[in-house]
């Protein structure tokens, strides 16, 4: 799922706890699978503003004069208003578009 075209929501909304743990059976498990999905996807964005902004990026000494541009002023304002990592891990998982598993135990 692209987090540009999500229908997450853009600002708090309460959830039902009960139905977090139906895909899991545990609540816990859930939280885990969401927040670690969360991790994944902030990571992901951080990486793409980044690298949109690096060609902005002036390297000079001098701290007095700063550039206003425009562009990067716009780009910075299309992440801000894009929902939270949070919100669209919580939508992906209730679609059932988060992959998970438990890791396999050591054979002794």
């Amino acid at each position: 799922m692209s987090y540009k075209n999500s229908t997450a929501e853009r600002t708090t909304v309460t959830r039902d706890l009960d139905k977090l743990e139906v895909r899991t059976g545990n609540l816990y498990e859930a939280i885990v699978v969401i927040g670690k999905r969360a991790n994944q996807i902030s990571v992901e964005m951080k990486e793409e503003l980044t690298s949109k902004l690096q060609e902005f990026a002036t390297h000079t000494d001098n701290l007095e004069e700063v550039f206003e541009n425009r562009e990067q002023i716009e780009i910075s304002r299309h992440y801000e208003k894009l929902p939270k990592a949070v919100a669209i891990s919580i939508q992906e998982f209730h679609e059932g578009g988060t992959y998970y598993r438990y890791p396999e135990a050591p054979a002794n």
